[in-house]
């Protein structure tokens, strides 16, 4: 007998003889398990298909934004004054970042370099190897990007975004405003018209591995809607202008602030606004709200003398005056509810246009004491004082304008020379279209157009001429605003200087100077309206301080406009100071 037959025949477990169930029990086991398999195979790929392929994609399938190409901004020549460029963004996976490698260290470090970021910082950024998303930097310039991809870094990836650029810098910042790094408008006209200019992005359907890896495109893609263009009727070589002349001036007399508005008296399009201090709008670190603010339009203050030429305007109309009716003004002071109002000067006797030429409070008081408190308030409102303007820009401000029945006196005679209510510099330019426009106020538009605009009637047009003679007259010799004069160009307007209101009073050695007017005088074709906050370098009253920008922005403006003289070109020479009634 051989030894393997022994070993099995002496062997107790393998000599016992094994049950039949038990190799039955077995294979049926095991055939259950496959039958079990089997039906769950059959759920999952059949019955219950529907909630696994859910599953599947909410783990797998991502939906990619493809993000839409911002409209640009121009000028009314359709020049830029903002559009966006191709900006990729760096991204990383830091647990795919082979860190340890020498030759991976050293192409990181060309990064942070390419990048201009401090390596601790940027090291920082890749310490949580746990984290399978990080952006590094957005927004940066595609020759840097390049480079970055030459290197060929596991981990680190690009994503394709925008970013925009504004030629015209700091000139125009406080009309074109400017886009957050989602490239959403946050100021200006990228606010104002931001569901225009943004489009529509569009989507793609990919699968992605758990490394975060685009591993097939699924589903139709949906390619984006690009912005719309936007037109502005502002001309940037005007904006330019009075943008540095307006400058100039506020670095000359050591001013806190400065605005300008320059409005089309046909068209009521506008073709600057311009402040400072400004901004340059794709540089935006460290920026403070005296920088950002649109003062043109955010800021009210009490008018001053500007309203003297619309008190005037009312009365004509309500004819209780003419241009040559006689106005006693002396001996210069008059008491009211208590209060003395005074002029710098006894002017005594004086016409309705020598109280404009002249800026006499005393006159201007007289004058409204003609008229109802309604009358005079129905004009205001109908001017635009103490309302919204509707203009397509945001931060545009009311003003202030009470109620007729609650006027005093004494409020209704201040007000007829510009205090007690308060308006914005852009309310004051818009509102004096109704005497360069045949008497007619006109809407404003920040919008290109082509079309004369259409105005509602609040002068006739014999009264509103009557008016720009007067404002021709206070812009000339014997007037408070000789220095408005410009070569070739006859013009008209209204100096204006206030105390600054501090608390519920008047600060003594604050002013707000200011300058509005138009030309030509016989047909205007401009508005422009300069205000100059806080001069402290002498000087202070608006003939002085912001006629001489007026005259520089009237008349380069209409050279621009291809505007032909009306007058002889002749050196205009100034001997004698400007004195002004507040």
């Amino acid at each position: 007998m051989s030894r393997r037959s022994v070993q099995y025949t002496t062997s107790p477990l393998l000599a016992s003889k094994t049950p039949v169930w038990r190799s039955k029990l077995i294979v049926a086991a095991i055939a259950g398990g496959f039958a079990l398999l089997a039906a769950r195979a059959g759920y999952v790929q059949v019955l219950g298909n529907d909630f696994f392929q859910r599953q599947g994609e909410v783990r797998f399938t991502r939906t990619l934004e493809l993000p839409a190409n911002r409209g640009r901004i121009l000028d009314r020549n359709g020049l830029l004054l903002a559009s966006s460029v191709v900006a990729p963004s760096i991204w990383a996976i830091p647990e795919d970042i082979e860190r340890d490698d020498p030759e991976v260290k050293a192409k990181l470090r060309q990064v942070a370099k390419l990048l201009e970021m401090p390596q601790k910082e940027f090291d920082k950024k890749l310490e949580d190897e746990d984290k399978t998303f990080v952006w590094i930097k957005r927004q940066v310039d595609e020759p840097v990007a390049k480079q970055i991809a030459a290197l060929n870094i596991k981990g680190i990836y690009q994503r394709k975004e925008y970013k925009r650029q504004y030629p015209e810098g700091e000139a125009a910042a406080h009309v074109v405003g400017f886009t957050n790094v989602e490239d959403n408008g946050q100021e200006g006209i990228e606010l104002a018209f931001n569901k225009d200019l943004a489009g529509k992005a569009g989507s793609r359907r990919v699968i992605k591995d758990r490394l975060g890896r685009v591993v097939e495109g699924v589903g139709e893609q949906v390619p984006p809607v690009d912005g719309k263009d936007i037109q502005l009727s502002v001309d940037s070589k005007v904006q330019f202008f009075a943008y540095q002349k307006l400058r100039d001036a506020v670095t000359a007399h050591k001013a806190k602030a400065g605005s300008v508005v320059v409005l089309d008296s046909v068209t009521g399009e506008v073709l600057a606004l311009a402040n400072y201090p400004s901004y340059v709008p794709d540089r935006r670190q460290n920026l403070t709200g005296e920088q950002l603010r649109n003062r043109a339009l955010t800021d009210t203050f009490e008018p001053g003398s500007t309203m003297k030429p619309i008190t005037v305007g009312i009365a004509l109309e309500a004819g209780r005056v003419t241009p040559q009716t006689v106005i006693p003004t002396a001996p210069g002071r008059m008491s009211i509810g208590g209060f003395t109002i005074s002029d710098t000067h006894n002017y005594g006797a004086l016409t309705v246009e020598g109280v404009i030429q002249k800026s006499s409070n005393i006159g201007a008081l007289k004058i409204s004491q003609r008229m109802q408190p309604r009358e005079m308030w129905d004009a205001y409102t109908a001017l635009g004082y103490g309302q919204k303007p509707q203009i397509q820009f945001p931060g545009a401000v009311t003003g202030r304008l009470r109620p007729w029945k609650s006027w005093k006196p004494v409020e209704q005679a201040t007000m007829a020379y510009g205090y007690g209510l308060s308006a914005s510099l852009f309310q004051m330019a818009h509102s004096y279209t109704a005497f360069a426009h045949e008497g007619d106020i006109i809407p404003a538009t920040i919008l290109k157009s082509s079309e004369p605009a259409v105005g509602v009637k609040v002068f006739s047009p014999q009264n509103a001429l009557a008016v720009r003679k007067m404002l021709q007259m206070a812009a000339g010799p014997g007037g408070t605003g000789p220095l408005a004069q410009t070569i070739g160009y006859s013009v008209g307007g209204k100096s204006g200087t206030a105390h600054k209101q501090v608390g519920k009073g008047y600060a003594s050695n604050k002013y707000r100077s200011w300058f509005t007017g138009m030309a030509p005088i016989d047909k205007p074709r401009i508005i422009v309206a300069v205000m100059i906050d806080e001069p402290s370098a002498g000087q202070y009253f608006g003939g002085l301080v912001a006629a001489p920008v007026f005259s520089e922005v009237v008349q380069q403006t209409l050279r621009m406009m291809n505007v032909a003289p009306d007058l002889a070109v002749k050196p205009l020479v100034v001997t004698k100071g400007v004195e002004e009634s507040f």
